[in-house]
């Protein structure tokens, strides 16, 4: 016996496993403004994200490959979500897994969602036909407090939120739909033999880079910002050197830890370099190691139509009044990546 619910069976274990996973997902520290991005003492800490359930091959999985279960939900501006959308390419999962994009504005109710003919380059939501992202959260679980991040990893079948961590859906889009994607079936970008190197990276490059830029950008004392600026150029200097002697960071093949890096430095001189005023260096004119391995990856095919400048700049000199209250959006969209 099954229920019809979105247009697929639900049968009364897949309802249990609803259950579960509601009960797996815990709530977080309530935010008052969904635009207030720093703590008391003006530094920005970033909250962990909330749903972090995987896809696995397991038949006893709450979460099994399907295609078309899955549909993901992202901005083109966010840098976090930028990184899943280039690994959805990059291993043909286009038809496997569906898409949709907010608009680049995000206001006092998290993300909404646009026609393209309202802002080019939305792709509305076709699944739940949400106005705002918020509004999957809650559908996912009606009590959850926390705040309203892409990407969202959606599953059409359990109604829920698989995930929104950007690190774990780059490694399930890896390898858990090989199986219906036979031309990049071992196509890996965490290649076992580098993992701890690639896991060594990322650590050190998510604190200071990634998450250096914000930590700069949100800071709302001068002290909170001078404890940032300078370990995120020290970073920047250490990829410099590693770049001046290899193609890629690790192991000389592009791997996620290149991904993972590469959605910060396509957007640091447009929009970093000024509106979050880390400004000692630029990609451009101080890095030229780095310059060259952002274009090698941007000329990889498939990787520059996941860049929207449009987006990116918008969305941040538009919706962050708290730093730029008249919305002016300049005009540089930082170094050429075709050259």
């Amino acid at each position: 016996m099954y229920f019809k619910i979105s247009s697929l069976p639900i049968t009364f274990n897949l309802i249990r496993k609803i259950i579960i996973v509601r009960k797996m997902t815990t709530a977080t520290k309530p935010s008052s403004n969904i635009l207030n991005w720093a703590s008391k003492d003006g530094e920005f800490r970033r909250n962990p994200s909330v749903f972090r359930n995987t896809i696995s091959k397991d038949p006893d999985a709450i979460f099994t490959p399907e295609k078309d279960r899955y549909h993901l939900y992202i901005s083109w501006a966010c840098p976090w979500a930028h990184r899943t959308v280039i690994v959805r390419a990059l291993k043909g999962l286009d038809n496997i897994i569906g898409l949709s994009v907010v608009d680049y504005f995000l206001g006092e109710n998290g993300w909404k969602f646009s026609t393209p003919e309202e802002t080019p380059g939305s792709i509305p939501d076709t699944v739940n036909n949400a106005q705002y992202l918020r509004e999957l959260y809650f559908k996912a679980n009606p009590d959850y407090d926390g705040r309203f991040t892409v990407p969202v990893l959606w599953d059409k079948k359990l109604q829920t939120i698989v995930n929104n961590e950007s690190s774990e859906i780059i490694r399930i889009f890896n390898d858990a739909f090989d199986d219906f994607v036979p031309e990049t079936k071992g196509i890996t970008f965490y290649p076992k033999h580098l993992a701890n190197e690639i896991d060594s990276v990322n650590d050190w490059v998510y604190d200071k880079i990634n998450n250096g830029v914000y930590k700069c950008g949100f800071a709302t004392t001068q002290d909170a910002y001078m404890n940032h600026i300078g370990p995120l150029f020290k970073a920047l200097d250490d990829v410099e050197a590693i770049l001046s002697k290899n193609q890629f960071l690790v192991g000389n093949t592009l791997t996620e830890a290149d991904i993972r890096l590469w959605t910060t430095v396509i957007r640091f001189d447009p929009v970093y370099h000024t509106h979050f005023k880390t400004n000692l260096k630029s990609i451009k004119y101080d890095y030229p190691n780095i310059l060259r391995w952002a274009r090698q990856i941007y000329k990889t095919p498939k990787i520059a139509d996941t860049v929207n400048m449009t987006h990116i700049k918008n969305h941040y000199y538009k919706s962050h009044k708290q730093i730029n209250p008249h919305g002016i959006v300049p005009a540089y969209n930082g170094p050429d990546l075709n050259l």
